[in-house]
């Protein structure tokens, strides 16, 4: 069964804030640490916190940084909502966060700005697996690791080998997926990805392009 404060369908909410933030990826089950300081999204979390304290992370099409160029972002149209399972206050007005991935939903219509931040009509039908205990996945962790060796050493990203071989498959494939830098599209890709088992097949192709693509380093290479 899931945790305590894991929600159920009818839990979730109508609307939900988002957060479109570039080169971020949260999902199902993943954690992810934020550091907020601009006004609106201090409103947003404040605001969640007094009610679902769930907000939406969503990738913006242009993957470019928050706030560059326009500043309402066309955006994928799918996303995972987190719950705000942690938060802190600083000295200098910052809220530091941990959203835990609950569930992914569809980008719905968009409603009028609350207090600065956007909030959407958030379609959670499709995605209720979500909520539920996946089944366990199949990992060929030979394969993965010398896709990540050679990944890794391309895009100078340093991971502790002792640590990647202690998780287990869907953890593994969960932090990998947020952790490595990839494109918005691939980002995406790995979001809609139907089940599991299907993110971890598109995730060891995805490191596999990354490194053994012109100028990658053979399979099999010392980091």
């Amino acid at each position: 069964m899931p945790g305590p404060f894991h929600p159920r369908l009818e839990d979730l909410p109508d609307v939900i804030p988002i957060f479109p933030l570039g080169e971020v990826l949260l999902l199902p089950g993943g954690r992810l640490p934020l550091n907020i300081f601009e006004p609106r999204y201090l409103n947003m979390i404040l605001d969640a916190l007094g009610s679902s304290r769930m907000i939406g992370m969503v990738l913006p099409l242009d993957n470019g940084p928050l706030g560059l160029g326009q500043d309402r972002p066309k955006v994928f149209s799918v996303g995972c909502a987190g719950r705000i399972s942690a938060f802190s206050e600083t000295d200098d007005g910052r809220l530091l966060i941990t959203l835990t991935g609950v569930c992914r939903f569809g980008v719905g219509p968009e409603l009028d700005l609350r207090r600065g931040y956007r909030r959407v009509q958030a379609e959670w039908k499709d995605f209720a697996h979500d909520l539920e205990l996946p089944d366990g996945i199949r990992l060929d962790r030979d394969r993965l690791m010398t896709a990540l060796k050679s990944f890794a050493a391309r895009h100078r990203m340093q991971f502790d080998p002792q640590i990647v071989s202690a998780l287990g498959p869907l953890n593994l494939v969960t932090s990998l997926a947020m952790l490595c830098p990839l494109s918005a599209v691939e980002r995406q890709a790995l979001m809609e990805a139907d089940t599991p088992q299907e993110r971890a097949d598109t995730l060891v192709t995805l490191l596999e392009m990354g490194a053994f693509d012109s100028g990658g380093m053979p399979p099999g290479s010392p980091m």
